[in-house]
């Protein structure tokens, strides 16, 4: 395994950049194996609802094998040095969009860095600090 994310995170929203608005706070619960990553995300919004995703994806190689809240994805990740690259395209309505978020750690390993490049969400950055 080249760089384990797995533990529990919380978004540093003042040093995050967001596209959009941005959340009240943001948790994450990583799991890793040599083989698959599972993401679980809760997004508490501004007026204090949650939105809870889990993302699942293989990290050996394998085309196709991501999970949205159990549905197949388009896409794949692979390993570029010491950054994954997670890469989707998801049907929104009639629109097709792709990601592409290339996560990071620290030094350190306490601040995890998730940013999307050259994908529908260029330009935006989660900033994570380790809580576990």
């Amino acid at each position: 395994m080249r760089v384990n994310f797995a533990g529990v995170w919380n978004a540093n929203l003042g040093k995050s950049r967001f596209l959009g608005p941005s959340p009240k706070a943001i948790l994450m619960k990583i799991e890793q194996s040599e083989a698959e990553l599972e993401q679980e995300i809760v997004v508490t919004k501004v007026d204090g609802s949650e939105d809870r995703v889990i993302f699942r994806c293989c990290i050996a190689g394998e085309q196709d094998r991501s999970l949205l809240n159990g549905r197949p994805v388009r896409g794949s990740a692979r390993w570029e040095g010491d950054e994954l690259i997670i890469e989707s395209w998801m049907q929104f309505g009639t629109r097709e969009m792709h990601f592409c978020d290339c996560w990071s750690l620290s030094h350190d390993k306490q601040t995890l860095i998730m940013e999307h490049r050259n994908d529908d969400l260029s330009g935006q950055i989660t900033i994570l600090d380790r809580v576990e």
